[in-house]
C-alpha cells in the first residue's frame, strides 16, 4: 500500500557547495509503508545509511535492495526515480551529490573501481559501485561525525566539506576494492548482530559491555564478535571504545562548557588523570589545553585527527 503521507517527522540539513552538495536526514515514519521521490538531477551520489531499516527500488537501475544499519555505496544516474518502503519508523541517512563532471575529474585518479565507475558516469551509464553494499567501517563514521559537527565558517567551512566529502569517496574505493571471498562474515545475519554490538556499545560508551557480555547481548560467538567486528568496521572493540570516547570528548571539549573532570568521567574513565594521559596520547594536547584556548589547538587536533586516517 503506498503512503503518501506517512511521513511524521523529518530533520533535515544540507550544506551546498559549487560542485556537490551534502545532506543528512532523520526521518520519523507514522507506520510502516511506501514513499516515492524523484528528481531529473545528473548526479553521483555516495548514499550511507546510518540507522534503521528500509527497501527501495531505484528505477534506473531497474534494482531493488533490502538495507538495515550501517552500509554505504556509491550509485549515478540521469534524473532519479526511488520508492522506499520503510520497515522501520525511524531513517537517518547521510548523501554526498557530486556532479557528474566533478565526480569524473576526482575519480579518474582513483583505484580500479573508481576508475571503472567513472568510466560509466563519462558514457551517461546508469551504474551502480556494487551489487553488494559494505559496512560503514570506523573511519566513514569518524568522517561523517566531523562533517556533521563542522567547527568552521564561511570560505574555511566550505573547505573543510570539500576536503572530507573527498575523503569519504577515497574510503568508499578503499572499502570497495576488497575482494568479496575474502571476507569473514558471510551472511546478512552475522553481519546484523555485528552492527547490534557496535549499537550496544555506542549506548553504553561510558561503561561498556565486556567481550563475553557483548557475546551474550547481540547472539554471536565471541570468535566471530572478535573478528568480524574489526572486518567490518576497520578496528577491534576495544579500539572502538577507545577513539569513540575520544571522538567524543573532543566534541565536548570543543563545544561545551564542561570541564575536562566532568568530560573525563562523562567518556568511561576512572580518573581525570587517565582521560587527560589518553586525549595527550591520541591528539598531542591536553584537555586543559583546548579548554583554555581553543582556537589555537583546534587545527592542531584536526590534523592529528586526519594523520590517524
Amino acid at each position: 500500500m503506498n503512503k503518501t503521507n506517512n511521513i511524521e517527522n523529518r530533520i533535515s540539513k544540507t550544506w551546498e557547495l559549487d560542485k556537490l552538495s551534502i545532506s543528512h536526514n532523520v526521518i520519523d515514519y507514522k507506520d510502516f509503508g511506501r514513499t516515492k521521490s524523484r528528481n531529473d538531477s545528473d548526479l553521483v551520489r555516495l548514499h550511507f545509511g546510518l540507522h534503521g531499516s528500509y527497501q527501495f527500488n531505484y528505477t534506473q537501475l531497474g534494482s531493488s535492495f533490502d538495507l538495515s544499519g550501517s552500509h554505504n555505496n556509491i550509485m549515478y544516474s540521469e534524473g532519479l526515480e526511488i520508492e522506499v518502503e520503510n520497515r522501520s519508523q525511524r531513517i537517518e541517512t547521510f548523501g554526498i551529490n557530486f556532479t557528474s563532471e566533478s565526480f569524473i575529474e576526482i575519480a579518474q585518479n582513483g583505484n580500479e573501481p573508481l576508475k571503472r565507475f567513472a568510466d560509466k558516469v563519462l558514457k551517461k551509464e546508469n551504474s551502480i559501485l556494487s551489487n553488494h553494499w559494505k559496512t560503514n567501517n570506523f573511519k566513514i563514521q569518524q568522517v561523517i561525525k566531523e562533517i556533521l559537527d563542522c567547527p568552521y565558517q564561511q570560505e574555511l567551512k566550505d573547505l573543510f566539506l570539500l576536503s572530507k566529502s573527498i575523503e569519504l569517496l577515497v574510503l568508499q574505493a578503499d572499502l570497495y576494492q576488497q575482494e568479496e571471498n575474502n571476507l569473514f562474515i558471510k551472511t546478512t545475519k552475522d553481519r546484523d548482530k555485528l552492527i547490534e554490538a557496535k549499537e550496544l556499545l555506542n549506548s553504553r560508551i561510558d561503561n561498556p559491555p565486556t567481550i563475553t557480555e557483548l557475546s551474550k547481548l547481540s547472539g554471536i560467538n565471541e570468535y566471530k564478535l572478535k573478528k568480524g567486528f574489526k572486518e567490518l568496521f576497520g578496528t577491534t572493540i576495544f579500539g572502538y571504545i577507545h577513539k569513540s570516547r575520544m571522538s567524543l570528548a573532543k566534541k565536548l571539549l570543543l563545544g561545551t562548557d564542561k570541564s575536562a573532570k566532568e568530560i573525563a568521567y562523562q567518556t568511561g574513565y576512572n580518573s581525570p588523570q587517565h582521560f587527560s594521559t589518553a586525549f595527550k596520547k591520541e591528539y598531542g594536547i591536553s584537555p586543559n589545553s583546548v579548554r583554555v584556548n581553543p582556537d589555537s589547538v583546534i587545527t592542531q587536533i584536526e590534523k592529528k585527527s586526519n594523520l590517524d586516517f
